[in-house]
């Protein structure tokens, strides 16, 4: 009984950290640029799509496709900023609710009009097939790659938006544009790049994700609610939030179905009522 639930807990740990990689993009975005990007979930079905055109089609193998759907997905979201977003930061959130919302429609029936509507599976290496074990417990060889993964881009995140000159432009061209720009601050250069680093860690979290729950035209839908709950209980602009907060509902999703699958997909819901009835800005969040 206690080997399961090492195991189980060990999985919904490894799940919750594909959900930090899949929603942390959105945080930062929302947090620190004010916008409310619905379309997030569009540029992680991106790069799940990026990654299954470069093994299938290209022989690329797995781990050089990874950052090839970082980098589709960040150039993609950069010209949408650059042509659309930029032109709503000063709307309301429903005209920004409305836009994105709208691109995840055209970008589902985009990839249902090239790929089909059915699943796209891949073939991981052997490396990351099969379990490890671990003092007698067998692990998932992938889900011990996706734990690694999620905390080093956790790591990368907190240093770079925290402790350099760059977070620290992003956080003055957040707060003041017109004081940002009177320092020679490059305003509209800072945006863009903070949004490809949000869209790319999204594309980046879509192609992990194929393994682990698929990928299909609606995946821009069907995951966005699960980013927004962990934005939602993290905490607007806390990376830190979003990696307890993922953390957490991965492991009271994947336990609850395992453990009282009756009502285990509502846990994560309940969770999130409670955090925000005594939070209502999130475990982390300041506003």
């Amino acid at each position: 009984m206690i080997g399961n639930l090492a195991v189980v807990l060990f999985d919904g740990f490894a799940f919750g950290m594909l959900l930090f990689v899949l929603s942390v993009g959105l945080s930062v975005t929302l947090g620190l640029m004010n916008f409310t990007n619905l379309a997030h979930g569009a540029f992680g079905m991106l790069g799940g799509y990026a990654v299954v055109v470069a093994m299938r089609d290209l022989d690329i193998p797995f781990l050089l496709s990874l950052p090839l759907a970082f980098l589709v997905a960040g150039l993609v979201s950069v010209v949408f900023e650059r042509t659309i977003f930029r032109r709503l930061y000063r709307a309301g959130e429903l005209n920004q609710v409305l836009l994105t919302i709208g691109l995840v429609f055209v970008a589902a029936a985009t990839m249902a009009y090239f790929f089909g509507t059915g699943q796209q599976p891949i073939a991981l290496p052997a490396y990351l097939q099969g379990y490890v074990e671990l003092g007698g417990l067998r692990f998932g060889a992938y889900r011990i790659f996706l734990v690694v993964v999620a905390l080093v881009i956790a790591g990368l995140l907190v240093f770079g938006l925290e402790h350099t000159r760059f977070g620290a432009r992003v956080r003055a061209a957040v707060d003041n544009q017109r004081v940002a720009q009177g320092l020679g601050l490059n305003v509209d250069a800072i945006f863009a790049v903070t949004f490809a680093l949000g869209s790319g860690l999204a594309g980046l979290g879509g192609a992990l994700a194929i393994e682990i729950v698929g990928l299909d035209p609606s995946f821009g839908f069907h995951y966005l609610v699960y980013v927004l709950i962990v934005v939602a209980v993290g905490g607007l602009g806390s990376i830190g939030g979003s990696f307890v907060a993922a953390a957490l509902l991965g492991i009271f999703d994947v336990g609850g179905k395992y453990f009282v699958p009756d009502m285990g997909a509502f846990l994560i819901y309940l969770f999130m009522v409670v955090i925000l009835f005594v939070r209502p800005v999130g475990l982390f969040g300041k506003r």
